[in-house]
């Protein structure tokens, strides 16, 4: 309190004594005990309310005990029952829990995993996915700037997620707790297998099937791939105690158009102790048709590499790389990407002009600006001949198609001459041009249609520097391609504009998110946040339909199908104000990630312990991890000051004394008749 404060209080206290003298004490004959009293209740009155018009900060300090966090986690995943260790898993996790002397030294908390982390509520060991990469970016969050170790009851068993040995703060003591049986068996498992989502009617796709073995006898296999009651590929394949891998590459027919179910299988003699990871269901969507981007350009330049490599990363598109003096027909491409088009393109533009192709034209610093005002009205161009660099800002309106944020506003800038962009009608803009992080208002992105026809614009050269960006944020070209490949997409097709647009995959994997994502337009085709949509969901050997309703978000609504069991799916998405809808199919593909496991991954959690300088344990050492946590001199409490300043006026029972003081003065004066 400072010394302006307890010279006001003294003031008070002086100004309070002085009213209250001077309203019962002052020129009375008979000062009576009724008197002294009322003086006493006035005094208090006065005093209270100089006291909040004051309105002093008390400041409060008291001693408190800081134990060091114990975060708990429980692996939640379906492996651990698979693996017949649930039992033991609620046993530890209640015998950690219930040590008085653990609760004594740390704040004990409890947390679930599996393909989320979360707060312990209950265990249920249902979990699909295990993600244990999770634990340690969420406990880093939790417990900023904390010192303290980590108890993992797993099995080790990671099915999604980045590697979690590296993951975990090397300062901070990790103790795995293994759960399962250890004792090694035979065992013949699928353990990757890749193919493409896509193939092409009367081609070839191929099959890469990653097979291992754990065990020491020599055991012949067989492998194949069955489609239906047909045998497509069948081979033994030999393992020994020295050759536990195999790699098997095959060739399949796409013989027939629409999604195709196969089932890669290996067996073998001799019994194994688990059989669900004998069996991997695979689909693949046969195409009859692909789309034929011609990159027409009369310069080298990275960008056109960044393309062609973006576009093919989808198997439904081929690109042809093309100058604009050898193109003789455009009856062979579907698209046309015109890479900063001069006064040698005029022969293109004409032939396109009959053609009627869908365009993306990409302008740069090499770009004939006047032959393009002459060759196409969509863009007015008054440009100089400065060059210039333009950074994107992505604009969360667009809605021609889905498209997420990439981090635009993160990527090199683009380089462009200097000068102005005028709109020549309605342009869909998705991304806007800033220049040193001022907004031009001028476009960056766009697109246009015009009786039928879809132009999209880039106005700028160097896109392969965000190819390169995106890939040093996200260690995958990902990204960048599914943005490439949605304008490709968006021009490939010259369908009418929906009012209810839904995208969703031909297939699914069991346990992997389901989750189905729809665009509704109003009359003037602008995303309307006031729709209802829902879903109803068919499994068409049962008959059992599902519905849910989508939940909006930015421009998008979707829904989360997760929970739903192998087998063929028809669905109906429906606007309950229009009763517009959109029907569809998908599969969702008979795997168990979770059972593909025989034994807990001990060699992973022992090096993740050592990674952090802690101790595994195995499950029968629950007592020895106990002794190691509380012997210990790391981790100990601390004591710290908790200062607290409140203002008085904060004290809400000074005001109900205040009240009181008042109503029992008026009480004592009526009853005496001084009233």
């Amino acid at each position: 309190m400072t010394a302006s404060t307890i010279l006001l209080i003294i003031l008070s206290l002086l100004l309070a004594g002085s009213l209250s003298f001077f309203q019962y004490l002052y020129k009375v004959k008979n000062n009576s005990n009724v008197n002294l009293f009322l003086t006493f209740l006035r005094f208090l009155t006065i005093f209270s309310v100089l006291l909040l018009l004051i309105n002093p900060i008390i400041t409060t300090k008291k001693l408190e005990i800081v134990k060091t966090p114990l975060p708990i986690v429980i692996d939640n995943s379906s492996s651990i029952s698979f693996l017949k260790a649930k039992d033991k898993a609620i046993e530890l996790s209640q015998k950690l829990f219930s040590n008085k002397d653990l609760q004594e030294k740390f704040e004990v908390q409890s947390y679930l995993l599996d393909s989320d982390f979360r707060q312990s509520d209950s265990l249920n060991f249902k979990g699909t996915q295990t993600n244990l990469d999770l634990v340690a970016k969420n406990l880093k969050s939790i417990y900023k700037n904390a010192f303290y170790p980590t108890v993992m009851i797993t099995d080790g068993n990671q099915t999604s997620g980045n590697d979690y040995v590296y993951s975990f703060d090397e300062n901070h003591k990790v103790y795995p707790v293994v759960l399962g049986d250890t004792t090694k068996v035979l065992d013949l498992k699928i353990n990757q297998l890749n193919v493409n989502r896509y193939a092409f009617l009367k081609n070839k796709f191929p099959v890469e099937v990653f097979l291992q073995y754990s065990g020491d006898k020599n055991i012949t296999a067989n492998f194949s791939i069955t489609q239906g009651n047909e045998v497509l590929d069948r081979q033994s394949i030999s393992f020994s105690s020295s050759k536990k891998t195999a790699v098997v590459n095959v060739l399949l027919p796409a013989n027939k158009v629409g999604l195709q179910i196969y089932k890669a299988k290996i067996d073998s003699k001799v019994s194994e102790k688990n059989t669900f990871n004998n069996i991997k269901n695979f689909a693949v969507e046969v195409m009859d048709q692909k789309t034929t981007v011609a990159i027409v350009s009369a310069i080298n330049h990275p960008d056109i590499a960044v393309f062609k490599r973006a576009i093919e990363s989808n198997l439904q598109h081929k690109v042809v790389l093309v100058k604009p003096n050898e193109i003789k027909s455009l009856q062979d491409y579907n698209i046309l990407i015109l890479y900063q088009p001069t006064a040698a393109f005029k022969s293109v533009f004409d032939a396109n002009a009959k053609a009627n192709l869908n365009t993306f034209i990409i302008t740069g610093t090499s770009t004939d600006f006047s032959f393009l005002n002459q060759v196409q009205n969509n863009f007015v161009f008054k440009m100089s001949n400065q060059e210039e660099d333009y950074q994107a800002n992505f604009d969360t309106h667009f809605n021609l198609f889905e498209m997420e944020n990439i981090g635009f506003e993160n990527f090199p800038p683009l380089q462009n001459s200097f000068g102005s962009i005028t709109p020549n009608g309605e342009v869909n803009v998705l991304l806007s041009a800033k220049i040193r992080n001022i907004d031009t208002k001028s476009p960056l992105l766009s697109f246009t249609e015009n009786q039928g026809k879809r132009t999209a614009y880039l106005f700028g050269e160097n896109s392969w520097k965000w190819n390169m960006q995106s890939h040093v944020d996200t260690q995958s070209f990902e990204k960048y391609d599914t943005f490439i490949n949605k304008i490709i997409q968006y021009l490939a097709s010259n369908n009418a504009k929906k009012s209810l647009v839904v995208n969703h995959e031909s297939f699914y994997n069991s346990g992997e998110a389901i989750e189905i994502t729809a665009q509704y337009f109003n009359k003037n085709y602008d995303f309307d946040e006031k729709a209802r949509l829902t879903i109803a969901v068919t499994n068409v050997k049962t008959k059992q339909t599902k519905n849910y309703d989508l939940l909006k978000g930015n421009a998008i609504y979707k829904v989360n199908l997760d929970g739903l069991v192998a087998g063929s799916y028809n669905f109906s998405v429906k606007e309950l104000n229009s009763n517009t809808s959109y029907s569809g199919h998908f599969e969702i593909l008979d795997f168990d990630i979770e059972k593909q496991f025989v034994n807990p991954d001990v060699q992973k959690l022992q090096q993740l312990a050592a990674q952090t300088k802690g101790t595994a344990f195995y499950s029968n050492q629950i007592d020895a991890l106990i002794k190691t946590l509380l012997e210990n001199k790391e981790y100990k409490a601390i004591q710290k000051d908790v200062v607290t300043k409140s203002p008085l006026i904060d004290w809400k029972w000074l005001l109900v004394l205040i009240a009181v003081l008042l109503s029992t003065e008026w009480f004592v004066r009526k009853y005496n008749g001084m009233l």
